[in-house]
């Protein structure tokens, strides 16, 4: 019987559907199958906020972050400067904690990606002070513009900061606790930060949920997130099951190479369903990030081999230890000291 296109349409992505579902089910457990370790020198970097170590995490955050530094022996650093902690009160800003922060990573010659704007890594993304909640659109904007013009100002001499990032995945509208995107005053900060400074300039995009297209286009580096394990409330866990030359393709489509590109945030912690990692059951944890998962997550970034990958998850590996598990520190000690 001949069959028409339709059929044969229907057919083919019927058949491909059945091949994804059969990758994913059995094979897909901890992607790439074979893993070295075996990273490009200063390849790896971390995010660390003081926010989700203190507040969340109920740690000592200066131990936590002296302990990344000296134990891990951290020369990357990805700095979330959050609005609600450096300007507490209307044109009042606090500095000390970040230059501390700053100040004891120069001394052991770490590098450092400041994050400007109101929407920062970590839940719920747009960390507001209270004066600042209720703005409408206009003053709101303007008292955002007057935080990046400080925090430029402040930073702009010194030389362990080598890098601007302009908000955290700000055209991510399906994320966060945030006012809705508006492209149009993203540029707007670019520009201001460009006139101020002339270190690059970072815009980073999710690396599962966009396309990147405008993305790329704003800053002069681009980073991606990466998660491989992630949970939803219409599907539970779910493996994303990309190849890592699904996100060299995607650069090449929007004109980019690795050379001016970097993982932002790789993940190397658990996602949690209720979004909170304190006290959060090993089981539950295993299900969407074990130790297998965060060397396979690790071979993955180095396969994808860009300018640099930031991990996710460094104040949660020591939290771990804190409770008498230090594999995920080891592990990572062994990558960071590369």
């Amino acid at each position: 019987m001949k069959l028409n296109k339709k059929k044969i349409f229907i057919l083919s992505i019927s058949s491909l559907f059945l091949l994804l579902v059969v990758y994913y089910f059995w094979f897909d457990r901890h992607y790439p199958a074979k893993i070295d370790l075996q990273a490009k020198p200063n390849y790896w970097g971390v995010t660390f906020s003081k926010h989700f170590a203190a507040t969340d995490l109920k740690l000592d955050w200066r131990a936590a972050y002296l302990a990344i530094l000296d134990d891990l022996q951290v020369k990357q650093i990805r700095l979330p400067l959050y609005w609600d902690e450096i300007e507490p009160t209307v044109n009042h800003y606090a500095w000390a904690d970040n230059d501390w922060m700053i100040s004891e990573g120069a001394k052991r010659n770490a590098k450092f990606i400041v994050v400007l704007g109101m929407r920062q890594p970590r839940w719920p993304e747009c960390h507001f002070p209270d004066w600042a909640k209720n703005l409408d659109t206009a003053p709101r904007q303007q008292a955002v513009l007057d935080l990046l013009k400080q925090t430029v100002s402040h930073y702009k001499n010194n030389s362990a900061v080598t890098m601007w990032q302009v908000e955290n995945e700000p055209l991510l509208a399906s994320f966060g606790v945030c006012p809705p995107v508006d492209e149009s005053f993203l540029e707007k900060e670019v520009a201001l930060v460009k006139s101020l400074d002339n270190r690059p300039i970072l815009i980073t995009g999710s690396g599962e949920l966009s396309l990147w297209t405008h993305e790329t286009k704003l800053g002069d580096d681009f980073g991606a997130t990466l998660y491989r394990v992630v949970w939803d409330i219409k599907t539970g866990y779910f493996h994303y099951f990309f190849p890592a030359q699904f996100y060299d393709w995607r650069l090449a489509l929007n004109h980019r190479t690795s050379n001016t590109a970097i993982v932002a945030e790789l993940q190397a912690e658990p996602w949690s369903p209720n979004g909170g990692l304190y006290n959060f059951p090993v089981k539950e944890a295993d299900k969407s990030f074990d130790l297998q998962q965060f060397k396979a997550n690790l071979q993955y970034a180095i396969n994808l081999n860009w300018q640099a990958a930031y991990l996710w998850g460094a104040e949660w590996w020591y939290y771990q230890k804190q409770q008498g598990n230090s594999e995920y520190w080891d592990l990572a000690k062994q990558m960071l000291r590369q």
